[in-house]
């Protein structure tokens, strides 16, 4: 018999700064972010070991990129696994700005 397929669903949490990926509304991942002006910064994505190898960090993050898209907002991947996944999607690069050291100075002051 077959198993159903989990439940999955990504969700923007402002208070957060991040989407999170829910698996049966467990957590199993984020990809987390800081907005700059009309930039949304994405520093870091990260996926539950349990939950590894399924695809959920490409599915999380296509979802979250979606919802840039449709805030009106732009992309700026200084989190190397969206940095590579931008690098493998270019339906994102009119979104995309890229990373300068004047992103990467302001990051590290909103991180402190």
């Amino acid at each position: 018999m077959n198993q159903p397929r989990p439940a999955l669903t990504v969700e923007r949490m402002d208070s957060e700064n991040r989407y999170d990926i829910l698996v049966d509304g467990r957590l199993a991942g984020l990809t987390a972010y800081r907005d700059r002006g009309a930039q949304r910064v994405f520093y870091h994505t990260e996926v539950d070991d349990a939950f590894a190898g399924q695809g959920l960090a490409s599915r999380l993050v296509r979802e979250a990129l979606t919802d840039v898209r449709e805030s009106g907002k732009r992309v700026v991947p200084v989190c190397p696994y969206v940095a590579n996944f931008l690098e493998r999607h270019d339906e994102f690069a009119d979104i995309t700005d890229p990373v300068s050291p004047d992103v990467l100075k302001w990051l590290e002051t909103e991180l402190d």
